[in-house]
């Protein structure tokens, strides 16, 4: 049955947030919210659902370890897997290079998240300066896209205007249901597991749980990739990472301050936070992201998930 939980909360977090997001940008359209409103906030935190709902369950329910593990997990496999994977079927280049900035706010999120691992626990106070930041961010993109005239990202594909009213409250509705319980069947599942395999519900979180939640991106990237548009995973990585420490991690301390295990500082958030380094250097200072650059990606994160089990 635990494999079984796990497996209907996975399709459940997919499932869900892909009905979610395509319902709630159909209606943002349909009423009049600007394009520019409806892919910062809509998508943006609607793509992040999965994480946020994971990772609080996991909080309130006494496993803090999935909580953190999520986070730091999903970043990991955000940048390794997703984006080594899609570099393999088809070289990343071309992409906009305002994205620098972007890359910058990552790598200075993990960087604040490395210096809060060092204490024993990740209290309200983090949580709220997470916060803090993040809306920041999101001020600072919203004035930027409202300068430039930035619209809603061209792979977030709605057809608005055939969509029925009823068929967008019903995605909306089915969306957010579907991940209640994806996230309620995913985290019964995967502490059972690991009470099972005697293994910390930390390294649940950071594999499988992190696997689990990452499932849109990945089905992005590699959709993007056979179509020769591998470029499109970077705009999609890059935020998610950000969303994932400053929202995800932050809303849930808020919620329910996370204990902080001496894996995550020795190991966890570190890997993250050479990953996101080397991410954004290659953002920075490469022209492409080639196959062999993907493959060396792809060996960091079973060498890494190696380490772990």
């Amino acid at each position: 049955m635990d494999y079984i939980y796990v497996t209907l909360g996975l399709l459940g977090l997919y499932f869900g947030a892909e009905w979610l997001v395509s319902g709630a940008v159909a209606t943002a359209r349909r009423i009049g919210i600007s394009p520019l409103v409806a892919s910062l906030v809509i998508v943006g935190f609607g793509t992040s659902l999965p994480e946020l709902l994971v990772s609080v369950r996991a909080a309130l329910s006494g496993a803090p370890g999935i909580a953190l593990g999520n986070v730091v997990g999903s970043n990991i496999a955000n940048i390794l897997l997703i984006v080594g994977t899609a570099a393999v079927i088809f070289p990343i280049s071309g992409w906009d290079r305002s994205v620098r900035r972007d890359a910058a706010t990552m790598v200075a999120s993990a960087v604040f998240l490395f210096f809060l691992v060092q204490y024993d626990v990740i209290d309200r106070i983090a949580g709220l300066a997470l916060l803090a930041l993040l809306a920041l961010y999101l001020l600072r993109t919203y004035l930027w896209a409202r300068k430039t005239g930035a619209a809603l990202d061209d792979d977030v594909d709605v057809e608005t205007d055939a969509m029925p009213v009823w068929k967008m409250a019903l995605l909306i509705i089915a969306g957010l249901i579907v991940l209640l319980f994806g996230a309620e069947f995913l985290i019964r599942g995967a502490t059972e597991l690991a009470v099972h395999f005697g293994v910390s519900d930390a390294v649940i979180g950071l594999t499988v749980v992190a696997l689990g939640t990452s499932l849109p991106e990945l089905a992005t990237a590699v959709v993007a990739a056979t179509r020769r548009h591998s470029d499109v995973a970077i705009g999609n990585v890059t935020g998610s990472c950000i969303f994932n420490t400053l929202c995800i991690l932050g809303a849930t301390a808020v919620i329910a301050p996370l204990p902080v295990s001496a894996g995550f500082a020795t190991l966890d958030v570190p890997v993250m936070l050479a990953a996101s380094v080397f991410f954004a250097a290659m953002l920075f200072v490469a022209p492409k992201f080639h196959r062999a650059t993907g493959v060396v990606m792809l060996v960091a994160y079973a060498g890494y998930i190696w380490a772990l089990v």
